[in-house]
């Protein structure tokens, strides 16, 4: 029977009465006659999904049926295990469509190959201290008029407050987001999450910076760091996001305070009296004469600075140049400055409007090691903060570059990484005017004292401009680093810091970290770690290859406080030994206790006698009258320690098979988590490396928050109007590796080719409703596969199952979860509904309900839907256990069946039922494209509309097809009657309409004949009646 069916793509739907058929009563009569007869689908899997609704009741029952501790039980003790490791997400606010991309990739992954037979815990964690959460309470309380009163308290007091609003707030994030990461349908050990404010956690990452001691890569220094004057804090690398800005650039004369030895440095010669170059030119225009190359000026050189930042100048302590340049004194309109020779042209074009350089001449040359030791005046500092020999001097550096600039750099050591290293170089101290909130101190001229460094900008070039020392200023916009938290921008500002080295040799390994890391993620390095995309390799490898020293230290409340002590003597305190001693409390009652207890007390297990560290002659009694560290750790190096303090020490398995982040993490958390794992195992923690982009609209910009439809684009929303089984299906079919366009109407697409999905399953559950497999210790309809011809349909698309099973299976394995994606939708869409159910339905529907064949083809769609399920279930987790359990008819109540608890069909160790097909198939389908084309012909030519009412001969000149059963050739097809010709060139197509119509299946195959009830029947359709 061929009546429409709705849920099978592409159906031949022969509805009508067709011109020239021979009489067999009325289309409504035949429809009435034997429409009781028919096989009619019939199935609880609705067409309509209702994702929204039904997807909680999913979520509700894999929580009762407790799904993730049963598959725990299942594979205790299995060898086939893989690591999977949860990077945490922060503890504030709600999820976003990020994290909806990064956990359902995670959760892929995870069911995926716990499907595949591996044991793969998921312990889900959260990222709960840090300068995020506490700025978000500080906020709370100032609007609340609390902050006052709490910033008055003692500081351990004060501390104490903030920390338990902290820990509430965290608390209530982290539940939050538990219940919205359980809406997207992830399959997570929730109920014994690892949180970073767990006292077990804290002791065993203070454990980690133990090691790191031992190893000798911890130590306190002065030097400058990243600062965020919004939050008064040191702020390390993976902490800033790139904004752009509009800033003050200026180009400023430092003037030399010996003008003779500038002018020896270049060569230059007395002039004559007549050619001094403060004469005018005499034609009266007032123009100052231009002085001749090689002629000494009269007037004061000075050395031209570019900055960016005017508010350093303040600090300035000397100018660097690079002893290899070529530098040129150059004469402009009367005034003579140095610059980098190949920047003259450039820097003179300049100014502009009444600013414009009219005349400049280059009066001579030399390289910039002969400019080394001269010495300038301050434009605005009368008498230097600090003493040195070199103070205001210039001095050389191997960085300075002409890319941008004079070619002469201006230097404040404090304020700079590379000034630093200059004034380490060249005796200049890190002097650092700038207080913790942005102000200056009260060692700037008096007119500074107190601003703010982004007022004082305007203010210092109108100074400079007033005294004649600005030779060019404007602003300009450039990415510039801000507080990844505050949106604020930051500074290089020079403070005491606790840092990790990745320079310094390790006794235990005999490699520093940098060396160690760069060998580890090598093509072909000691652990061979793979790189998903590979290009992420380069990328990381780069900023290994450049990162400074991890500073690792924090001035705020909310963290897991660096376990130093300051002592009497000046000295600060902190041992391998002593931090153990510290991780031990830690671990019973907290790092609160580091606030809430003296020295004494939190050294409880510290033996100062066994600590090869230690002072000579150091006792406990030394510490009476120390003072804590008001320091706390970085929480880089918290989530960085989670393969230590969560991994190992749940025994879930070390080094891990794969982290799976965004590809920010490079430098974030990735590194973070390579570094101390190298130094104190030798091992990275992870074997793979898998990388995803950042979800931007669909003109590739930020989806930003400000845009009229932005609510729509938030979780909840999205999960409300497309269901999370599409939103998986739209995640699983995208290249992740690059940024990912994210638009309303791309969901919308993914919900209508789910539906094409769905509508595949659905069609084969309705044609079961009659069947019961054999399995599950029920006798039942089930064809042992093996027996199953090779040259049948019902051969061919299990050959093909196994296929799809084996790349599908294959393509998890390699996270191409795209691959995956649009394999089971063709399959699905092309090779199901188009191919395969359009040739079956007509046996399904009118073959006696058990006659051998529909039998058969039963039971191969009912291995076809398990497999199915299956294959999607990573990916429709929903959808697939809903199908899952209508194939096994069981009740809603029913908490055994559940497709999350299997795994992918193989047979003998490989994907699929092991069943092969004809080899000839390959010529059948192709047979099979040439009649299809050959009826679309006669449609046309011979005005045939419906194919059963046509025959098709098909050319065969090999006799192959004359193999197979001519009934599967013609249903493929979807016509009457096949034949096969050896001598036939073409498919050709036949008119039947003269020959009588199966009243029942509207065939026209040659037997049709009136039968003993006055209808008009094939054989096989008056058998299925019970006719003669």
């Amino acid at each position: 029977m061929t009546t429409p069916n709705p849920t099978t793509p592409n159906p031949t739907t022969p509805n009508q009465a067709t011109p020239n058929a021979a009489p067999a009563g009325k289309p409504t009569e035949e429809k009435s006659r034997y429409r009781d007869t028919l096989n009619l689908p019939k199935t609880s899997f609705p067409m309509k999904a209702n994702l929204v609704q039904n997807e909680p009741a999913s979520l509700k029952r894999w929580q009762a049926m407790k799904v993730y501790d049963r598959l725990r039980e299942k594979h205790a003790g299995s060898t086939r295990k893989f690591v999977f490791h949860d990077g945490p997400p922060y503890a504030n606010g709600n999820i976003h469509l990020g994290h909806l991309l990064n956990k359902s990739l995670k959760d892929i992954v995870v069911r995926s190959r716990s499907m595949m037979g591996f044991d793969c815990p998921y312990v889900p964690g959260w990222d709960c201290h840090g300068l995020p959460i506490e700025h978000k309470v500080m906020t709370e309380m100032q609007d609340k008029g609390k902050l006052a009163k709490v910033m008055a308290m003692p500081e351990d007091q004060r501390k104490m407050v903030i920390r338990r609003e902290c820990q509430t707030y965290a608390e209530k994030y982290v539940k939050l987001q538990r219940g919205q990461m359980e809406r997207l349908l992830t399959l997570a050990d929730y109920d014994h999450p690892y949180l970073t404010l767990q006292p077990s956690f804290e002791g065993a990452t203070l454990e980690v910076l133990a090691d790191l001691c031992a190893q000798g890569l911890v130590y306190r220094a002065l030097k400058p760091v990243h600062w965020s004057v919004a939050n008064e804090t040191a702020l390390a690398d993976a902490e800033l996001e790139y904004q752009d800005r509009e800033d003050l650039s200026v180009y400023v004369d430092f003037e030399a305070a010996d003008m003779d030895a500038v002018y020896d440095a270049f060569g230059l010669k007395d002039a004559e009296d007549d050619e001094e170059d403060d004469a005018p030119n005499g034609d009266g225009s007032g123009k100052v004469r231009e002085p001749k190359p090689g002629s000494r000026p009269l007037v004061r050189p000075s050395f031209m600075i570019w900055t960016t930042t005017p508010w350093t100048l303040p600090a300035n302590l000397a100018i660097a140049v690079n002893p290899k340049i070529e530098y040129a004194c150059v004469w402009a309109d009367g005034a003579v400055t140095v610059v980098a020779a190949d920047a003259v042209a450039r820097v003179m074009k300049m100014p502009k409007g009444e600013h414009t350089v009219e005349q400049f001449v280059v009066l001579g040359t030399c390289t910039g090691d002969k400019l080394v030791g001269l010495r300038y005046r301050h434009p605005f500092v009368a008498q230097g903060a600090v003493s040195a020999n070199t103070l205001w001097s210039i001095v050389p550096a191997d960085y300075v570059t002409l890319e941008d600039g004079t070619g002469l750099v201006h230097t404040a050591p404090g304020h700079g990484t590379e000034d630093f290293q200059t004034g380490q170089a060249t005796g200049l101290p890190p002097y650092c005017p700038v207080r913790e909130n942005g102000s200056y101190d009260d060692s700037v001229p008096e007119w500074l004292r107190g601003k703010s460094i982004w007022t004082a900008n305007a203010e210092i070039a109108q100074h400079l401009k007033n005294s004649g020392h600005l030779f060019y200023s404007h602003t300009f916009t450039h990415s510039y680093p801000h507080d990844w938290r505050s949106k604020t921008p930051v500074i290089f500002r020079c403070t005491y810091q606790w840092f990790v080295a990745v320079d310094k040799v390790m006794p235990k390994w005999g490699k520093n970290l940098r060396d160690l890391a760069l060998h580890q993620t090598a093509p072909q390095g000691g652990a061979n770690i793979a790189f998903v995309p590979e290009w992420g390799r380069n990328r990381m490898r780069g900023m290994l290859e450049s990162r400074p020293d991890w500073c690792i230290s924090r001035q705020r409340a909310w963290g897991m406080p660096i376990p130093a002590f300051h002592m009497p003597d000046g000295s600060v305190f902190m041992t391998a030994a002593s931090v153990r001693a510290v991780a031990k409390l830690v671990r019973e009652k907290g790092t609160d206790v580091w606030f809430t207890s003296g020295p004494e007390e939190l050294l409880k297990y510290y033996d100062p006698s066994g600590d090869p560290d230690a002072p000579r002659g150091l006792t406990l009694a030394a510490f009476k009258d120390a003072r804590k560290g008001g320091d706390i750790v970085d929480v880089w190096f918290e989530s960085g320690s989670t393969w230590n303090a969560c991994m190992r020490e749940r025994g879930l398995g070390f080094p891990m098979d794969l982290y799976l982040e965004g590809s920010d993490q490079h430098r974030g958390w990735f590194q973070s988590s390579l570094l101390p794992s190298l130094a104190v195992t030798g091992v990275p923690p992870f074997k793979t490396l898998l990388t995803h982009g950042f979800i931007v609209d669909k003109d590739g910009k930020k989806l930003s928050k400000s845009r009229p439809d932005a609510s729509r684009y938030e979780v909840e929303s999205l999960v409300g109007e497309f269901g999370m089984d599409v939103m998986r299906w739209w995640v699983a079919s995208l290249p992740y590796e690059n940024d990912i366009k994210a638009d309303l109407g791309f969901f919308a697409d993914f919900g209508e080719s789910y539906r094409k999905v769905r509508n595949t399953l659905r069609f084969m559950l309705s044609n079961l409703d009659d069947f019961t497999a054999s399995c599950e210790g029920r006798s039942g309809h089930c064809v042992d596969l093996a027996s199953i011809p090779p040259t049948s349909l019902d051969a061919w698309v299990l050959s093909e199952f196994g296929s799809l099973s084996a790349k599908v299976v294959r393509a998890y394995a390699e996270y191409d979860f795209r691959l995956v994606q649009q394999s089971l939708y063709d399959f699905c869409n092309d090779t199901l509904s188009a191919v395969y159910l359009a040739a079956v339905k007509d046996r399904l529907y009118c073959d006696a309900k058990n006659a051998p064949r529909r039998r058969r083809t039963q039971t191969v769609l009912w291995e076809l839907t398990d497999g199915l399920c299956r294959l999607l279930a990573p990916i429709l987790c929903h959808t697939a256990d809903e199908a899952f359990r209508a194939l096994r008819k069981v009740e809603p109540s029913d908490t055994a069946a559940c497709v999350h608890l299997e795994t992918f069909i193989e047979t003998n160790g490989t994907p699929g039922f092991g069943v092969a097909c004809d080899p000839g198939f390959a010529a059948v389908m192709k047979a099979r494209a040439a009649g299809m084309a050959a009826i679309e012909q006669a449609r046309k030519g011979l005005g045939v509309d419906n194919p059963l009412d046509m025959g098709v001969t098909l050319p065969d000149a090999d006799g192959t097809l004359a193999r197979f059963d001519a009934v599967d050739l013609a249903d493929l097809l979807g016509v009457s009657r096949v034949w096969v010709d050896r001598t036939a060139s073409a498919a050709a197509v036949k008119d039947l309409r003269q020959e009588p119509r199966c009243e029942r299946s509207w065939k026209r195959d040659g037997t049709v004949r009136a039968r003993g009830d006055g209808g008009m029947l094939s054989d096989r359709d008056a058998a299925a009646v019970g006719v003669a």
